[in-house]
């Protein structure tokens, strides 16, 4: 789920957050960053829990107008479709996933039932859904419909959005991320998934997990060292006009060249690029391309870069 540039955002932020502060704690720092990491995970179970809601909603309103004395068969029928929705009930019935739910106590939607309903109202009231109705049943009818519903409902929703800030500040720069993952988790799915397929793992595998803390930890220790191969490439800028976070970013990158020899240096200075035109300035692109490039070439002529694997350099 947590991708390699999502976790040098994140490590970005915490080296800005202990520059801002003068803080010389790591240890805090660290824990904060690994905190910060887990609880996209909540958020991913939190958005979980809506669409389970959702689907709890659509069989308790199908079931009230069956009992409606004076429901046409429309009323009757117009809940149908969401309450059978394979994939809705899959995610409403996957115990480990609701599980997971549970242990970490995420679900506030039964007491947002207000927001339950208007949203519920909005997807069966739309085009989307009315188009839907009219299909056969099937699973890649199931699919196609819960994936539009939340590119075009759910993720996109104002209300969502401020609940998410009030919660946690740390969600802003997850929630596109855990949102593109769950549309791809969807698109992956076949029917009789495995029991775990609702319950990814965080880190895809230990490295990234070790990513995470050595990238803060090494780039954090061996600031000065960092700080000097830049210094010396400033000679035609303002060194007080420079950006904070793009001498943060050059810091992070120069430090991936010399203490992540699996890394190649190509793919570096294309991830930090695009942190740059993502969290900096206009021009902070261009700039940190510019230095790195003189930097990368000092540091191959002082055989300070030592990659593993053939064309890493």
């Amino acid at each position: 789920m947590l991708t390699r540039r999502h976790i040098r955002a994140k490590v970005m932020q915490s080296v800005y957050a202990m520059q801002q502060s003068q803080s010389q704690d790591l240890d805090k720092e660290l824990k904060f960053l690994q905190n910060s990491a887990n609880e996209m995970e909540n958020l991913y179970l939190l958005l979980m829990a809506l669409l389970t809601e959702l689907h709890s909603l659509a069989v308790n309103q199908y079931e009230v107008a069956q009992k409606k004395y004076l429901a046409t068969p429309a009323d009757k029928l117009l809940h149908q479709k969401m309450k059978d929705n394979e994939l809705l009930s899959l995610i409403a019935t996957n115990e480990m996933l609701q599980k997971a739910i549970a242990e970490a106590q995420i679900n506030f939607w039964n007491i947002q039932e207000e927001y339950v309903r208007m949203l519920y109202k909005r997807i069966v009231e739309s085009d989307t859904y009315q188009a839907y109705s009219k299909q056969k049943a099937s699973f890649e009818a199931d699919k196609k419909f819960l994936i539009e519903i939340f590119e075009e409902f759910i993720a996109p929703d104002e209300g969502l959005y401020e609940y998410i800030e009030d919660y946690n500040l740390t969600w802003m720069d997850d929630f596109p991320i855990v949102n593109t993952f769950i549309v791809r988790e969807f698109k992956n799915l076949r029917p009789n998934p495995p029991e775990k397929y609702f319950t990814p793992s965080l880190y895809n595998n230990s490295e990234e997990k070790d990513f995470l803390v050595d990238l803060l930890k090494k780039t954090a220790l061996n600031d000065t060292k960092l700080k000097s191969f830049v210094e010396d490439k400033l000679t035609n800028w303002d060194k007080e006009r420079v950006a904070v976070l793009d001498l943060i970013i050059l810091k992070m990158a120069i430090c991936e060249f010399l203490h992540f020899p699996s890394i190649p240096v190509k793919v570096t200075i294309n991830e930090y690029l695009e942190l740059a035109k993502e969290y900096s300035t206009a021009k902070s692109s261009l700039f940190i391309n510019g230095v790195l490039n003189v930097v990368h070439k000092e540091l191959i002529e002082k055989e300070l870069i030592k990659k593993i694997g053939r064309g890493l350099l």
